[in-house]
């Protein structure tokens, strides 16, 4: 049986008394953690300055317990939502003892929970209202991770289609002083983010956006000790536990009526993902064991396991059908087996870029696919980056979802592990010298079945100034596949239609200097059907 930690009673002045749960305050601190992580959303949104987080919504925030445990978010960013905690925990095992009231870290490693480089957490310890000296320790973390326009690396946009090391793609940073008892450290900062072999390409960008983050994790600060003032860290403490006591109880109740199974689902590149997933009704638990997946690869399409823990934390979470916030309760029914130096498990300095946003995708799918829930939706996020010196600019383009038992797949949408927006045309155009001459609906990309699976879209844009465009995506080669009889979605294309009138066809992963006049063209996948076709 699971210890949990009692809350101190120093810091609380109400004894170490864990209160009964009563299924009233459940609700309440329910929807009172998720409310937190939504505000902090809210101000992260309205103070950054890159179109990434700021009209795309590419960002997640989160609040944690005092293990670093995930307690509750909002509705953001899957990927980020369920790697987060190891941030968290990554900076507790590093910094505990030297952690003080006013400081704040940030951290993009993906070898200590980070996901890829561009994608950099804030994390922010909340100690007790009065609480001044070192000594004194953490109650709760909140976090926000956003995805930068660009932190170095050799293409504009830090998502190289050729990277083989991470150190190509950006700036490496472990657990990062950004502000030292409320000061803010902007000179180490800019040396951090440029002295470097790829420095970024605009470090004022990256820094308005961090200190957007700090004022959304400031935002989750006050609202947690106002909690505490209303209901006592006693109560607060206990009911961050019995969430995630509820969450484990919802997952166990799914695990009761699943089948065990196994998928192998393959990349674009050969590689293979292997999952058995193995059901154990009398203790209510479930074996999620990727043995057998490729080696890591010479590619970037090598996913981090706090990447890989993160799609089976989605996965189970969202075979949930009760109102619960996704958090560390949900991994407390399930076992993950992710041999070292595996694609799934990679040893450092192995690239990553990609397998955060397409690797991901994969293990999804082949996780559903070993429970025969849903078919394969468009298994990409379709990662689309062009800049130079000045403009920086990245995108994950939405396709079709696959189809399932009773139900179709939808057309044109975000994904699975990715949950963040397009940006609207006119905010695009206004910002960039690009003009979006085609969004629209790919037809009859959908695999056919019982249920058919959703379509993907068709996107080309023009450029109006020499730039580099780099697309990273898969499902180029192998289509999205389709469950008991049900085809399978269509393939993606990438292409470049030149202005002298010329067309080159891409790779999946591709650079391309582009001139004034040449338009880039993306056609998504599909999803995969589900079912035979009733004769």
């Amino acid at each position: 049986m699971q210890q949990t930690s009692k809350p101190k009673a120093a810091a609380s002045g109400q004894g170490d008394a864990r209160p009964a749960k009563d299924p009233v305050l459940l609700e309440i601190f329910n929807n009172l953690f998720r409310a937190i992580a939504e505000e902090m959303g809210v101000t992260l949104q309205n103070t950054s300055y890159s179109v990434n987080i700021k009209e795309r919504l590419d960002f997640s925030c989160a609040v944690f317990d005092e293990q670093g445990q995930l307690v509750a978010n909002a509705p953001h960013i899957p990927v980020h939502l369920g790697s987060m905690g190891e941030s968290v925990k990554s900076l507790i095992q590093a910094q505990k003892t030297a952690l003080k009231p006013g400081d704040v870290y940030m951290l993009n490693n993906p070898y200590s929970g980070g996901t890829h480089l561009p994608d950099i957490t804030v994390i922010t310890p909340v100690f007790a209202a009065e609480a001044q000296k070192l000594g004194d320790q953490p109650l709760f973390y909140v976090a926000s991770r956003g995805h930068h326009a660009d932190i170095g690396g050799i293409t504009p946009g830090s998502m190289p289609p050729e990277s083989t090391t991470i150190e190509q793609e950006g700036v490496l940073i472990d657990n990062f002083h950004l502000v030292d008892q409320g000061q803010f450290r902007e000179a180490a900062l800019i040396d951090l983010l440029t002295i470097t072999p790829y420095p970024v390409r605009n470090p004022t960008q990256n820094i308005a956006d961090l200190q957007a983050q700090i004022a959304a994790n400031e935002k989750g600060v006050r609202e947690l000790h106002k909690m505490v003032a209303r209901y006592g860290l006693s109560t607060v403490q206990s009911y961050m536990q019995y969430l995630q006591d509820n969450a484990e109880e919802c997952v166990r109740q799914v695990i009761e009526v699943l089948q065990s199974g196994q998928f192998t689902h393959c990349l674009d590149d050969g590689s293979q993902i292997c999952v058995r997933i193995a059901i154990d009704r009398a203790a209510r638990s479930a074996t999620v064991d990727f043995s057998g997946t490729s080696p890591q690869q010479p590619s970037n399409f090598n996913a981090p396991a706090a990447v890989c823990k993160a799609a089976v934390l989605y996965v189970f979470r969202t075979l949930v059908e009760d109102d619960i916030p996704l958090n560390a309760g949900c991994l407390k029914p399930l076992e993950i087996m992710i041999p070292p130096g595996c694609l799934l498990n990679p040893l450092p300095p192995a690239a990553v870029v990609a397998g955060n946003v397409e690797t991901s995708q994969a293990i999804t799918d082949a996780l559903y696919g070993a429970l025969g829930v849903m078919a394969a939706s468009q298994g990409t996020m379709n990662n689309f980056t062009f800049g130079n010196e000045i403009y920086q600019y990245y995108e994950t383009i939405c396709g079709g979802s696959g189809a399932g038992p009773d139900f179709d797949g939808t057309d044109s949408v975000h994904t699975h592990m990715t949950n963040s927006r397009l940006t609207d045309p006119e905010v695009l155009e206004w910002r960039f010298p690009v003009r979006l001459e085609t969004f629209e609906i790919r037809s009859h990309s959908g695999g056919q079945g019982r249920y058919c699976g959703g379509n993907g879209i068709i996107r080309r844009i023009r450029f109006l100034e020499p730039m580099t465009a780099a697309i990273l995506s898969d499902r180029r080669r192998i289509a999205p596949f389709g469950l008991a009889g049900g085809e399978p979605g269509a393939v993606g294309e990438n292409s470049v239609e030149r202005g002298s009138g010329q067309t080159e066809a891409l790779a999946g992963q591709a650079t391309v200097a582009m001139n004034p006049e040449d338009v880039f063209v993306i056609k998504t996948p599909g999803g995969g059907g589900y079912g035979k076709i009733e004769e």
